[in-house]
């Protein structure tokens, strides 16, 4: 709200008519705040994929870990007796 008064303020001070301040207004905060529902977030659907990817990297990492450790325990069994 203060930035749209601050802009009427500025825009008054140039001597801007009133019709069109309101519509450089409209587009100014059109243009700063665009809707969602139009612009979809690839930042959001990047960081996602990425996660995906690690997700599966982890799970890969904590298999290898887990089949090793039970490979050196029979190993370790095995040598025992």
């Amino acid at each position: 709200m203060k930035i749209r008064l601050a802009m009427y303020e500025a825009l008054k001070a140039i001597n801007v008519p009133e019709p069109k301040i309101e519509s450089v207004i409209q587009a100014m905060e059109t243009a700063l705040h665009p809707s969602p529902a139009f612009k979809p977030d690839s930042d959001m659907t990047q960081f996602r994929a990425t996660l995906s990817q690690l997700e599966v990297s982890l799970t890969m990492n904590i298999g290898v870990m887990l089949f090793l450790a039970v490979a050196i325990l029979f190993a370790a069994v095995a040598f025992i007796h």
